[in-house]
Parts: C-alpha cells; structure tokens; sequence
C-alpha cells in the first residue's frame, strides 16, 4: 500500500479523521497528505523537538502547538505523540520508529475515536518495521 492510500484509507477514509499527513519521523520530508492540509516547516520542528526533551515537552503543554496556522492547546504530550485539541476539533500525532502520523479530526467526531483510529495505523506500521 502506498503512503497516500494510508492517508486516503486508512485515516481519512475511516470517517474519524477529516484530515492527515504522514511524514518521514523528523517531520522534513512529507510522504503522503490530504489535498489541502497545509503544516508549515516551523510547526513540524515545534512537535519534533517536542519528542526529544522533556523541556520541550513542558514548552509544547503550557504553550500549545500550532498545525496549518491554528493553535491547538496539548493534551497530552511524551515522547512519541502529541494530541491536541482547539474548540471540539482537535489533532493526534504520532510517531514511530521511522514515520510521523499527523491527523485532525472534525467536531462531529469523538476524540477517542479519532486516537484510536491513528494510534492503530501507527501500531500496524510499528509491526511492519516502520
């Protein structure tokens, strides 16, 4: 499966996520994207630094974190995801051995149900090597 069909099936298609990316783990290179979701190189490094110090993790939770321009307040944040919440929308990010997930969920839809629809790609991709 290509990285597009993760983002267009697996995510997207899934009916808990509106949006979605999927990026090399150092947020530089993005391998799939939904047509229209923007996230600039600045946002990517705010989440990617906040996986590798605990500091930045305290930054990234007092401060919130912006994607595609809009601030989310974190909810919860450690070494390997992020998730983030603004009005009843919200983001989850995840990160595994090689790919960074990043997916927005719309008002209609649960936050749960949003986490586990990423957290369960990103655990399949762990399985497979990835």
């Amino acid at each position: 499966m290509s990285w597009q069909a993760y983002v267009d099936s697996s995510l997207v298609g899934s009916g808990n996520i509106d949006q979605a990316a999927i990026f090399d783990k150092d947020g530089t290179s993005a391998w799939a994207m939904s047509p229209g979701f923007k996230v600039s190189l600045e946002e990517m490094k705010v989440i990617i630094d906040s996986f590798s110090a605990s500091d930045n993790i305290k930054d990234i939770q007092t401060n919130g974190f912006h994607v595609g321009g809009e601030k989310f307040f974190t909810l919860r944040a450690d070494d390997s995801r992020v998730y983030g919440k603004l009005g009843k929308t919200g983001i989850v990010i995840v990160r595994t051995k090689m790919a960074l997930l990043l997916a927005h969920y719309p008002e209609t839809v649960q936050p749960g149900a949003a986490t586990n629809t990423v957290e369960a790609l990103a655990e399949y991709l762990k399985g497979v090597g990835y």
